[in-house]
């Protein structure tokens, strides 16, 4: 508990630090995250369609009600707060597990000061991104079921599968990681009981919640965007890594060294090999098998890689978590009086190479690729109309959620744009959109630019009446003359 505590103030420090630079909001990501989550009660078709089908729900839902404050939404500070308690609830959980499996409180101490010092964590943790709820809701849901099934506690198991589905609807790396714990609550109980059927019903019973959960998602996400799962039409292919599972592989390894140092890459790859030597060998608790779950961690960024999808250095934050995990857990297999020499080895090689407010840290280097950009498009917005004109603007939230946040500066509302989310409106609009608005924003560069600009290419009538009045940043901005 106190050192969750001591993650809340240290994050705090962090927040601040960053918001100084202007960092809080400079990733794209972020800013649309605020969007979503204030659509759903602000817009021209309010409700409950508006939580979308390619984002998970839960990070929205929880920053429902406070982004409708203008001040929230157009600063994140919101959103960074529940970033904020998501890191203290990381470390906490982090350090209870190793705790708990290890019985040591320097191992234990020491996975908390890994995960606390990254500066990519803590980078994160400063900004509205949904990484920290994530890694928050997956190390305690981690920890609750190694408890649980140390203790044969069917309620705390029932509490873990609970927690595991509140993160399986947060982010998709949690839907591997989670099948993983499944997997090694089903290996524990048949190795430490000699029962298949017993197995079987814990681990049915550990994914009750996760199962429940994601088939939910489904159904909302046919009900809202007629698909049940939606898998592209957001990025464009790769061909670095598509199709090629050794490139896929190595990626994730790259992005893992990147964002959490070599030391910390090597010695976690060595823990975690040590971790299933003794296991296997009975020579640590049972429990420590659920660690072993976080080895999932890597199954989305590499199919995601796989199919295509451009290189995101976030995607790996899941793996750094868990490199701090299985360090602190070896560790705790070390006799004592080697412990706090080897841990102090280890922190010192780690922060040599991956120091706190690192400005040249991966995570910091990726969210300002927009930068630029977001520069250039300030000419855009010097061309639209002022806020309050009584006119909508027509434009693709899948790729412009950014500068819709962006534009809340000078006074611009969700309710001011017409995007994918206001159904039978956006397929009128499609058709025809001169009958519907006077402006409409088009991305044409980004990712080969986006639906609008697709649909303007494919149909040379789609802007019949609109003129290209002004552009920046890879926006353009069109207008209906006469009207």
């Amino acid at each position: 508990m106190w050192l969750g505590t001591l993650a809340v103030a240290w994050g705090i420090a962090a927040a601040f630090f960053y918001w100084h630079l202007g960092l809080t909001l400079s990733h794209y990501d972020a800013k649309g995250h605020l969007v979503v989550a204030r659509r759903i009660l602000d817009g021209l078709t309010p409700g409950w369609l508006q939580i979308g089908a390619v984002w998970l729900p839960l990070p929205h839902l929880l920053n429902m009600l406070p982004v409708q404050v203008d001040v929230f939404y157009r600063t994140g500070a919101s959103g960074v707060a529940i970033s904020i308690l998501s890191f203290g609830l990381l470390v906490y959980a982090a350090a209870r597990f190793v705790l708990a499996v290890g019985g040591s409180r320097i191992a234990a101490a020491t996975a908390a000061v890994l995960i606390a010092s990254n500066p990519n964590l803590l980078y994160l943790q400063s900004t509205p991104m949904t990484e920290p709820l994530l890694l928050g809701l997956l190390a305690l849901g981690m920890t609750l079921t190694a408890e649980a099934l140390a203790a044969s506690d069917s309620r705390r198991l029932a509490w873990a599968s609970f927690v595991l589905a509140l993160a399986c609807l947060t982010r998709y790396e949690a839907w591997p990681i989670t099948a993983a714990a499944i997997a090694c609550t089903f290996l524990l109980v048949v190795r430490t009981r000699g029962d298949v059927r017993t197995g079987a019903l814990t681990a049915a019973r550990a994914a009750l919640f996760p199962v429940v959960a994601i088939l939910w998602f489904f159904v909302h996400s046919k009900a809202t965007v007629g698909s049940w799962f939606v898998t592209d039409g957001f990025y464009v292919p790769d061909a670095m890594y598509k199709g090629k599972p050794i490139e896929a592989i190595g990626a994730v390894w790259w992005g893992t060294r990147r964002l959490g140092s070599e030391a910390l890459a090597w010695a976690a790859l060595a823990s975690a090999i040590a971790v299933v030597v003794l296991w296997w060998r009975r020579l640590v608790p049972h429990a420590v098998i659920v660690s072993l779950a976080w080895l999932g961690a890597a199954a989305l960024p590499f199919y995601a890689f796989y199919e295509g999808h451009p290189l995101r250095i976030r995607y790996m934050v899941p793996s750094v978590t868990a490199a701090a995990i299985f360090c602190g857990i070896a560790l705790a297999r070390l006799p004592r009086r080697w412990q706090l020499p080897a841990a102090a080895l280890l922190v010192v090689g780690v922060l040599a190479q991956a120091r706190p407010f690192d400005p040249s840290a991966a995570m910091v280097l990726e969210a300002q690729w927009d930068r630029p950009r977001m520069v250039a498009r300030r000419e855009v917005t010097r061309c639209l109309p002022a806020a309050g004109h009584g006119e909508v603007i027509m434009a693709s939230m899948g790729s412009l959620a950014h500068y819709m946040q962006e534009l809340s500066a000078v006074g611009y509302s969700i309710r001011d744009f017409l995007h994918e989310g206001n159904g039978d409106l956006w397929a009128g609009a499609l058709n025809g959109p001169r009958r519907y608005v006077r402006y409409i924003l088009i991305e044409e560069v980004a990712e080969g630019g986006d639906m609008l600009a697709e649909r303007s290419r494919s149909d040379p009538r789609f802007l019949d009446g609109f003129t290209r009045t002004c552009s920046g940043g890879g926006v353009a901005l069109y207008e209906l003359r006469g009207k």
